[in-house]
């Protein structure tokens, strides 16, 4: 008999609002497997304060550094904002910790080839937290089109339409290219498009546009693009913080079914939807049915995910590829909407302005000098 895996150190970094509301959650339900050892945050009374929720035993710093050399974890969450991302990210792989990183990953295709790098010196893994990937409704989705039994993809549908006011963009680092790497394409639809990526597989080409139209930010605040699919399938995007009746909707209409996911920030099998073709008898339709078990999309599920990686030794699910996809994808986006050109797959390298800032340095979107 196999003896169970030893518990895995874990410290967090940032000890916000998606910390205390998502990844401590998830910590808990894990604790089993988990054992949160420190947290690091520059604001003292908010690191006191996550710590008495937390539990006494857990260390408190306000450096990274001084946290990794005195603690080294075997995993880190990060959940600071996202300019942030990249040197914490690497700063954690260095010192051999896994990562698991709220998103973006990091703020451009150049700062992922960093993190890519310190992934291939350390042997450690770091993952972008897309949770709604891990519902036990995704899980069903993906692997009904990809065994064919909808039939072939062929036109889909991704939608993110929220609604942010001034308030919201009053902070400091929000709307800015450099603190928050754009605006609701890389911040909030995000996390639709991946899924929608998941379950579709490879893009070959997008075409965009993007607008400042409400909000006096730097970044766009409503973005939309047609994407052609390497299956042929074609798909529209919206990404939106305009919108007052706030929606977050997949839907993919297959050869011999659509199938609908409506939701706001999170997922159950009941908001999974299967309407079967004229042609497709009941009995077929009846075997598409979401699974007994209903695991929520979640911070929790996710981590699981990673855990499960981290006692095989192998590659875990949102890192690699699957974290390049949804931000490729992004940087794609911006540079269709801002050019007014086609964008394929891969184009986007070393030596392309959008490789290294996803406005591309273009002179109606790249920051303004300031006073």
């Amino acid at each position: 008999m196999s003896l169970p895996a030893a518990r895995r150190r874990v410290a967090v970094i940032g000890t916000g609002a998606i910390v205390t509301g998502s990844h401590l959650p998830a910590l808990t339900a894990h604790a089993e497997r988990v054992e949160l050892v420190a947290a690091v945050d520059v604001d003292q009374g908010r690191l006191d304060a996550f710590r008495e929720q937390a539990g006494a035993r857990v260390a408190g710093y306000t450096s990274t550094d001084a946290m990794l050399d005195a603690v080294r974890p075997d995993l880190v969450l990060i959940g600071t904002p996202p300019a942030l991302h990249r040197e914490q990210t690497v700063a954690a792989l260095k010192a051999g910790a896994w990562v698991l990183c709220e998103k973006p990953l990091c703020l451009s295709p150049a700062e992922l080839d960093d993190i890519t790098a310190a992934e291939e010196a350390s042997g450690a893994y770091a993952s972008v937290v897309f949770q709604h990937r891990y519902g036990s409704g995704a899980v069903h989705a993906r692997d009904l089109i990809a065994r064919g039994e909808l039939g072939a993809p062929l036109v889909a549908h991704c939608q993110t339409t929220w609604h942010r006011d001034a308030a919201y963009y009053a902070l400091p680092w929000r709307g800015r290219w450099a603190t928050e790497g754009g605006g609701p394409t890389m911040g909030h639809g995000i996390h639709q498009y991946d899924l929608l990526l998941h379950l579709l597989g490879e893009w070959e080409e997008i075409r965009a546009m993007a607008a400042r139209l409400v909000h006096d930010i730097e970044s766009e605040d409503v973005s939309t693009a047609l994407v052609r699919f390497r299956s042929g399938a074609l798909a529209t995007v919206v990404n939106s913080v305009l919108s007052p009746d706030e929606v977050s909707r997949i839907r993919v209409d297959c050869a011999d079914a659509t199938v609908e996911l409506t939701h706001l920030y999170g997922h159950g099998n009941d908001d999974w939807v299967y309407t079967p073709a004229p042609h497709v008898r009941p009995e077929r339709a009846a075997a598409w049915r979401t699974p007994a078990e209903d695991v929520p999309s979640s911070h929790t599920a996710q981590l699981g995910a990673v855990l499960d990686a981290y006692d095989r030794g192998v590659r875990p699910p949102g890192s690699g590829q699957d974290a390049r996809a949804a931000l490729d994808f992004a940087a794609a986006l911006y540079k269709a909407a801002f050019t007014g050109q086609p964008v394929r797959a891969g184009e986007i390298g070393p030596g392309d302005p959008y490789y290294t800032a996803m406005h591309g340095g273009h002179p109606d979107w790249a920051p303004k000098e300031r006073a």
